[in-house]
């Protein structure tokens, strides 16, 4: 496989006489779908921030080639402004001379009648597709996602794995990290990070526990489900109580 996009030497991060990650190493090649899963605090979200330059590693180094794009997992957004200010103002960091790919990404992820809408006015899973769009937008070589679905409906969540498979079929490497287990299968390589240390994982065994993971997947299913019906609930109640 030829060229490479992104590659962490020997990397660790403490904090204190906290050890979060010890000897990090990896590369990252074009046109691959690579997943970073990992417990709730094993430092998945810390590894991210090394790998996009937000934080310094303690030891270790990042190297990194081409376009970026970053979806940390709380979105960094702007509540006093709409979506269409948000789209405009990334255009011009970006250097960009039009919003056609964000308007492919609008429609895609089905959020376009939001565009005259204040961010602080939006759900939390249309908050995080609007922060997908802007990560998107300029067409990175590279895209790295922290927890990139959550908030989102099952129908966007489904929406949202369709289009990183659209994603790294066009040539876009794309390195998601999340907690969720049951994702793995999804992946052309796979990491699991665990006491501050990543291990490869083998992608045959992972194919043996396809079922054990659909019935995990239509737990899943069900909760959003239950989630997106109280939220329905909720949305009902406040605006009864504006009456």
């Amino acid at each position: 496989m030829l060229g490479l996009l992104l590659r962490a030497n020997d990397v660790y991060k403490s904090f204190g006489r906290r050890s979060v990650l010890r000897g990090i190493s990896f590369s990252v090649y074009p046109g691959t779908l690579v997943g970073i899963v990992g417990a709730n605090g094993a430092g998945k979200s810390t590894l991210l921030r090394i790998l996009v330059g937000e934080l310094r590693p303690s030891r270790g180094e990042i190297l990194q080639y081409g376009s970026m794009g970053y979806c940390p997992q709380n979105a960094i957004l702007n509540d006093t402004l709409t979506v269409d200010q948000h789209l405009d103002y990334f255009r011009a960091a970006y250097n960009m001379n039009d919003l056609h790919r964000a308007n492919e990404l609008l429609e895609q992820l089905d959020f376009q009648q939001y565009r005259k809408a204040l961010v602080g006015t939006l759900s939390g899973g249309t908050k995080q597709k609007l922060n997908l769009t802007l990560a998107l937008m300029h067409q990175p070589k590279l895209l790295l996602l922290d927890e990139p679905s959550q908030g989102f409906d099952w129908e966007t969540y489904l929406c949202f794995w369709d289009l990183v498979t659209e994603l790294s079929e066009s040539g876009c490497t794309v390195l998601v990290i999340t907690h969720q287990f049951f994702e793995r299968k999804r992946f052309d390589v796979l990491y699991h990070l665990q006491e501050g240390q990543l291990t490869m994982q083998d992608q045959e065994n992972v194919a043996t526990e396809v079922v054990v993971m659909q019935a995990q997947e239509n737990t899943l299913a069900e909760a959003l489900m239950m989630h997106a019906q109280e939220n329905v609930v909720v949305e009902a109640v406040r605006k009864a109580a504006q009456y």
